[in-house]
């Protein structure tokens, strides 16, 4: 029964034992589905499933027959436009990073849109090229690129030809590590795994990002000063890039440095503009566009080839290439490489999607999402284009500028197109150094993620540990194996917080049925001889030993060392009655000696197993008081606490190794005469024990209770407290028998 009275209310019900509320509330048979049920479910096949498989494999379908073509198509066009001219010079720019000639850029800005317009479940992400992504493939391209051998050529045009196929090696480097990924992708999402995503923390990636971001800025110094510096990809590889460039800094083209300077300045200028009055204005300023068209007509005007020596794009194939086969030699190096891509650009493409997909309030598919950027990165790689994403600056501007569907990523695509058929040669002059300057002028969201640290810090050093540590791993080790040691680091906090679990001491609050930590309250009751030992994490193999170091702590004895003084005194205590040393009388024992000798040692190493076993005194003529004085020097430490409360209700799960060790701890204070209760756990937790055989004669199910109060009340009752010691008259809790 519950009775409110304002802000206040009053409970009567009876103190509950596990045992006794089974008893009194009988649980309803429930049909548990076996492995072979789920298998059935996913095995049949009718109708209703078939349709809803076919919508879920084609969003397209789902969304395409609603679109409201008054009130969205304008929106659209005008952000498919927007889109579709970023999209082109990231494209470029981010070809620079692979480390491929900037023209295939294009083929990864076009073929991922297509697909996804399809396939993909989000209706505002921009996919295509992504620095992180890019940076990613051109490690990889230079790994493998630096141990291959072109081959003999003819002496008349060796450096052109050698030029020509190293071009082409890194792209078909490129493009096979794409379709890898792609496949890897895709298999995720068939076998609905998109789940593995979740280990790839907000801080784990907030750092990785960083640091990749490191590695762009770093990676376009040699485009900006027009330096000659080899490739690296092992670990401490951009430190070995930085000291190529310091080491031949005097050899900097000053023309493509002030290019660069100058297009980078006005960059984050306008960008700042944009980011100040976008609520005013109708449409950022499409300041890469303008940058583009003026940088290429000084280049071109002013024939900044020929006069200062400037290395600019070249040759733009018009039109498409013919398909690839991806090289299987190629694929057995780098599946790791592939994975990693597939996981970052994944989870990178799903967490803004799921940005939008919340402001936006429609669901995604983390699984479809999978299958459709697999598909994207099959058909691009399979067209000489490399791994894509999607990027959050070009993803903002669809959103920003009016995009409410795919149209708008399509339509992008559409400016793409003409870009690779009709319009590409006009880009021929554009210096590389101009869109190195593009790609850096888009880390800035990126890089000034190191705001991060100081917000994490105050809100959870965990999290900002692994936000550091992902950023040093990374930046360091590079960007596979930064990200494999830094998803090993996450993992490994997440063990280290459950195996040092912050456990505490509760006590009463108020004189009321909430308990708290007693060192956080001063308005605390404790009952006289109880403990309350709260443990807030699941208890296994690694951190059961702690747990039973903390609760020991918290009791302020151990257990089995009293067990053993005790049973080492009734040894002693026997002894002298075989002997006839004691006599019982009247007004008590009366030892008839003033000392005994014996040999602790002796006791210890010999008899160590039957030291740990229940004491038994049922041979005495005469119960042993002990928090008495004993016969003679027995001592034995005398301890006050006769009930223990366990507060489980934060322990998740119990693995077998921590059973038995929970199993011995209990044993070991129930043979001291120490009551034990555990409270808070759920019906799963008792049934797991009653399995396992958890329980005896010595370890009942009768020690479980509801809550942490009706343990407290009940040795209240068994140990028949008087009131003076513990006032219960203010708990808000009535008991009725």
């Amino acid at each position: 029964m519950i009775e409110h009275i304002g802000n206040q209310y009053v409970v009567a019900r009876p103190v509950y034992s596990a045992n006794a509320f089974g008893e009194e509330h009988k649980k309803k048979g429930r049909y548990h589905k076996t492995f072979l049920d789920h298998l059935k479910v996913c095995c049949s096949c009718s109708t209703q499933k078939a349709k809803r498989i076919a919508l879920s494999l084609l969003p397209i379908a789902s969304w395409l027959p609603a679109y409201r073509i008054k009130e969205w198509l304008l929106s659209d066009i005008v952000s498919g436009i927007s889109t579709g001219l970023v999209c082109v010079l990231q494209g470029l720019a981010y070809a620079l990073l692979v480390n491929i000639p900037p023209s295939y850029g294009l083929y990864a800005a076009f073929f991922p849109i297509i697909v996804y317009f399809f396939l993909g479940t989000s209706r505002h992400i921009s996919v295509g090229p992504f620095p992180v992504l890019s940076i990613m493939v051109g490690a990889t391209v230079m790994r493998l690129t630096s141990m291959a051998d072109p081959g003999p050529v003819d002496s008349s045009n060796s450096s052109m030809s050698n030029n020509s196929l190293l071009d082409d090696h890194k792209v078909m480097v490129a493009a096979t590590v794409t379709v890898l990924s792609g496949i890897i992708q895709l298999l995720m999402g068939a076998l609905q795994i998109g789940f593995m995503v979740i280990y790839l923390s907000e801080s784990l990636i907030s750092g990785f990002t960083t640091a990749a971001a490191v590695h762009v800025l770093v990676s376009q110094l040699k485009f900006i000063l027009q330096l000659n510096v080899p490739a690296y990809t092992d670990p401490f590889s951009l430190f070995k890039v930085l000291n190529s460039i310091f080491t031949q800094i005097e050899k900097t083209n000053i023309a493509d440095l002030v290019t660069s300077l100058i297009v980078l300045f006005i960059l984050f200028v306008v960008k700042e503009i944009n980011q100040y009055y976008k609520a005013k204005l109708p449409v950022p300023i499409p300041i890469e566009l303008i940058m583009t068209v003026i940088a290429t007509g000084i280049s071109y005007g002013f024939d900044f080839k020929s006069r200062f020596d400037v290395a600019v794009i070249g040759e733009m194939k018009s039109g498409f290439q013919p398909p690839i086969t991806p090289d299987i030699k190629i694929i057995e190096g780098t599946i790791g490489d592939s994975f990693s891509i597939a996981i970052v650009g994944f989870a990178v493409a799903f967490s803004v999607a799921s940005v939008y997909s919340l402001k936006h309030d429609y669901p995604i598919d983390g699984n479809q999402e999978l299958i459709a950027l697999g598909l994207s990165n099959i058909f691009t790689g399979s067209f000489k284009g490399f791994a894509s994403s999607t990027a959050l600056s070009r993803s903002a501007i669809q959103e920003s500028t009016g995009g409410k569907t795919q149209i708008a990523g399509i339509l992008s695509a559409v400016v793409v197109l003409i870009v690779i058929v009709a319009l590409g040669f006009l880009l021929e002059p554009l210096q590389k150094s101009v869109l190195a300057a593009l790609a850096l002028g888009n880390l800035k969201g990126m890089l000034m993620q190191f705001t991060e640290i100081r917000r994490l810090w105050r809100k959870d050093k965990y999290d900002c540990l692994i936000w550091i540590m992902t950023f040093i791993f990374v930046t360091v080790l590079g960007l596979a194996l930064g990200l494999a040691a830094s998803v090993a680091f996450q993992l490994l906090t997440i063990v280290f917080r459950t195996q040092f679990p912050k456990c505490s001491t509760l006590a009463n609050v108020g004189r009321s049925n909430i308990y708290k930590n007693k060192k956080d309250y001063s308005d605390i009751h404790e009952l006289e001889g109880v403990k309350i030992f709260r443990c807030p994490s699941p208890i296994y193999f690694a951190n059961i030993n702690f747990f039973k170091q903390k609760l020991i702590d918290a009791v302020g004895f151990n257990p089995l060392r009293i067990l053993r003084k005790r049973n080492k005194a009734v040894k002693k205590i026997r002894k002298l009655q075989k002997k006839g040393l004691l006599q019982v009388t009247p007004k008590g024992v009366i030892c008839t000696v003033d000392s005994l000798k014996d040999s602790d040692e002796e006791l210890d190493n010999n008899q160590i197993e039957e030291l740990n076993q229940p004491i038994n005194t049922t041979d005495l003529p005469f119960q042993i008081d002990w928090n008495a004085n004993l016969p003679l020097n027995i001592v034995v430490p005398k301890i006050e606490l006769h009930s223990l409360i366990l507060d489980f209700s934060a322990v998740s799960f119990l693995d077998v190794s921590s059973m038995r060790g929970l199993k011995t701890i209990l044993q070991e204070f129930i043979r001291i005469k120490v009551d034990v209760y555990i409270v808070g756990t759920d019906d799963d937790f008792i049934e797991k024990l009653t399995r396992c055989e958890f329980f005896d004669d010595e370890v009942k199910d009768s020690i479980f209770f509801l809550t942490i109060h009706d343990a407290v009340l009940h040795i209240f009752m068994k140990k028949d407290y008087s009131t003076s010691k513990f006032n219960f008259s203010q708990v808000p809790v009535e008991t009725q028998f």
